[in-house]
């Protein structure tokens, strides 16, 4: 009898137990769970020495839940202490991963260029002109939809609308919409880019503008008298705007390759003279105007053999620069800075404008050189001086089309089909 009575006992109590697990366990289940970066309940456990200790759970980023605690003289500042360790924690997390199909699409753009900023992956230039045109060119049209509300059709009607202004816009506006949308869909808070599936752009047929000898030596002629003239308000012109014109024209460098020339990079005693093309000049934002490292992208490095030309235009240059240090620029202004490619092009602009020559660019001279290459030798040789891995963008981009045929073809047809009797009475 007693033995039964125990064998009751125990399985009552075994029911209980397995009553209050039950019970735990759905509320434990029930019980929302902790976004990651966010924490739960904030706890308070008083202390030895009248100290207050603040406590909570934290979800980490890598999904693991942890403890994490702060200990003050009371509540208030126990808690104030934990939340700025919660706070610090959230500092040092890779992204914010609270965007949702139902976030505005300013919240993506944020996100978007938060991330840019973690990869460092592209040109400070690269990073201000596509946040530029996002918010030039899409913010405008976009700002009022959630991302979910942003399909095929609104962004191939925004596309068209800003291609009736101008193809670069709309090929602008496409590239930054691609590449934030593909974030998102990476990040999986969309499930496709709409952008995969608009319309395809129409690039407009357009001929390469170059200019002819005749043209090359008339603006020299015009820089020449203005360099010599004297002003009566203002610096005098110093000589550099012709000499970067006989660089680009010797070299087909861009503009901001030619302002980031140093001393060191430069070889006037061999011959033909060289110039190793290694950097550029940039103007961002913030920071100013400096040198970067390289040029556009780190495959455009490589060393150009000179013409007499522009060996003479830098040896004249040289000439007068009191630093001698082999880091100093060739180009730059009275106060030792970079000259901004902004403020030579605008200079260039003035100049030729007022002698009635418009529409020279200093990339003219880059396509200028490009064509002159391409007809005096061969396609490949103009796409290398210009440090063009793929001659089909020489081509495409650089090269003014010759209209005139070879003719040879004249005499081929006429060894073919010429009548025995022309010229005969």
């Amino acid at each position: 009898m007693i033995s039964m009575n125990l064998i009751v006992i125990v399985m009552v109590i075994v029911i209980m137990l397995i009553t209050v697990v039950v019970i735990v366990m759905v509320v434990v289940m029930s019980r929302p769970r902790i976004p990651v970066g966010g924490y739960g309940e904030i706890a308070f456990i008083q202390r030895a020495k009248g100290k207050v200790e603040a406590r909570t759970r934290f979800r980490d980023w890598d999904g693991q839940t942890r403890l994490v605690q702060a200990t003050a003289t009371s509540r208030p500042a126990a808690e104030v202490e934990l939340k700025r360790r919660l706070a610090e924690r959230n500092a040092f997390q890779p992204v914010d991963t609270t965007l949702a199909p139902d976030s505005p699409f300013p919240a993506l753009v944020e996100y978007w260029l938060a991330d840019l900023d973690l990869e460092a992956r592209i040109a400070p230039a690269t990073r201000f002109n596509y946040e530029r045109d996002m918010n030039r060119l899409v913010l405008p049209a976009f700002r009022g939809y959630a991302l979910r509300e942003i399909g095929v059709a609104r962004c191939d009607a925004l596309l068209k609308e800003l291609g009736k202004q101008s193809y670069a816009r709309s090929k602008r506006a496409k590239t930054v919409l691609r590449l934030a949308f593909g974030l998102a869909v990476r990040h999986e808070v969309i499930h496709r880019n709409p952008i995969d599936g608009v319309a395809r752009l129409h690039k407009p047929k357009r001929t390469p503008t170059a200019l002819t000898a005749t043209e090359v030596n008339a603006i020299r002629a015009v820089i020449k008298a203005w360099e010599q003239s004297r002003g009566t308000s203002g610096p005098n012109p110093d000589g550099q705007v012709g000499q970067i014109v006989e660089v680009m024209l010797g070299t087909s460098a861009r503009i901001g390759e030619v302002l980031a020339i140093s001393r060191g990079d430069l070889d006037l005693t061999t011959t033909p003279a060289t110039l190793r093309i290694c950097g550029t000049v940039i103007s961002e934002r913030g920071v100013g105007t400096y040198r970067q490292e390289h040029p556009k992208t780190d495959r455009f490095n490589r060393v150009i053999a000179l013409p007499s030309f522009t060996a003479e235009a830098l040896r004249r240059r040289l000439a007068i620069m009191a630093d001698h240090s082999l880091d100093a620029l060739v180009f730059r202004s009275r106060e030792g800075t970079p000259l901004t490619t902004a403020n030579v092009r605008r200079q260039l602009r003035k100049v030729l404008g007022d002698a009635g020559i418009d529409g020279v660019s200093p990339h003219m001279f880059r396509r200028t050189v490009a064509t002159v290459i391409n007809e005096q030798a061969s396609l490949n040789l103009a796409s290398e001086l210009l440090g063009h891995t793929d001659p089909k963008v020489t081509i495409e981009h650089y090269i003014r089309r010759n209209e005139q045929v070879n003719p040879l073809t004249a005499e081929l047809l006429d060894a073919a089909f010429a009548q025995d009797d022309v010229g005969k009475p």
